[in-house]
């Protein structure tokens, strides 16, 4: 049999005959005219070198071809249905989804852990796996499904993707509140007299923003320790003289700690989501993003 002689009216036209048996009944099902429909039956027996339906004393009489195909066709027919059907409604309650998130840690902390909860009691069944954020790669772990929503700053955005800009986020100055040296806020030259840790996320680094805001005004301050993780950084400010520059909202419920605006203009920057095409319109995706938003 030569299936490149069949469309999909003609698997339509056989499966409703087969359930009718009768041309006249199965016309005004399809809504169709019966020589249309019989003209298809014609069609359908060419293709099938089979009679399929036959006259009987109470309608139509089908063969044994036709027998053989009318499971099979009924089912590829709702399979096909069902494929090409909008999709439902996202209904998080019984979701098993494994929800993919790239993020550094301070993105992690800032955006991961304040949707969490409510994602969690939305979507009691579904898993979260947070990736370490690998700037070069998202692209392409995005474009294959490794990944379903990435937390980018506004530079250097990989281009093609979808964005939303979630929040701007600008510097303060932190360090412990029995901090001998930042009981108030410090002018520049004590600024520049305190020692500092920094985040050097590649390793070893002892220049950030903060160096390049002060190298503009012919200042420079005093990095002592370069660590690659927030955690790391936090630990030290809250045991030792140490301070940092960080984002604001890494510290904004870090009671333990004096936190003012450093006495110099300092760019901050944007965090924007990310995400691909291929998942841009997926209704359990869009629920995802929707949360992450709506935890801000």
């Amino acid at each position: 049999m030569n299936i490149n002689a069949l469309d999909l009216n003609l698997l339509r036209t056989l499966d409703v005959l087969l359930q009718e048996l009768n041309v006249t009944r199965a016309a005004q099902r399809l809504n169709l005219s019966q020589p249309s429909v019989s003209a298809q039956l014609a069609r359908l027996r060419t293709v099938f070198d089979d009679p399929l339906l036959l006259p009987g004393p109470r309608g139509m009489l089908p063969t044994a071809r036709a027998e053989g195909l009318r499971e099979p066709l009924r089912k590829a027919l709702e399979g096909l249905t069902r494929a090409v059907a909008p999709p439902e409604a996202f209904n998080p309650t019984h979701a098993e989804d494994t929800w993919r998130i790239a993020a550094t840690d301070y993105m992690s902390t800032a955006l991961v852990l304040p949707a969490l909860n409510n994602i969690r009691e939305a979507a009691p069944q579904s898993r979260m796996a947070v990736f370490a954020l690998n700037p070069p790669q998202i692209a392409l772990q995005l474009e294959k499904g490794a990944l379903d929503v990435v937390f980018h700053t506004g530079d250097n955005a990989p281009a093609n993707l979808h964005q939303r800009k979630l929040f701007s986020e600008r510097y303060v100055l932190a360090g412990r509140r029995d901090h001998p040296q930042l009981q108030q806020a410090p002018t520049l030259d004590q600024f520049c007299q305190l020692e500092f840790v920094l985040i050097s996320p590649d390793g070893g680094g002892f220049s950030a923003a903060t160096d390049n805001a002060l190298a503009k005004l012919g200042r420079s301050r005093r990095v002592v320790l370069s660590v690659p993780h927030f955690l790391f950084m936090l630990e030290a400010l809250a045991n030792s003289d140490l301070v940092a520059v960080l984002p604001e909202r890494l510290v904004r419920s870090a009671v333990h700690l004096h936190v003012f605006t450093p006495p110099l203009e300092i760019p901050g920057f944007d965090i924007l989501m990310l995400w691909h095409q291929r998942l841009h319109r997926d209704p359990a995706q869009q629920w995802l993003r929707q949360q992450i938003v709506a935890s801000l």
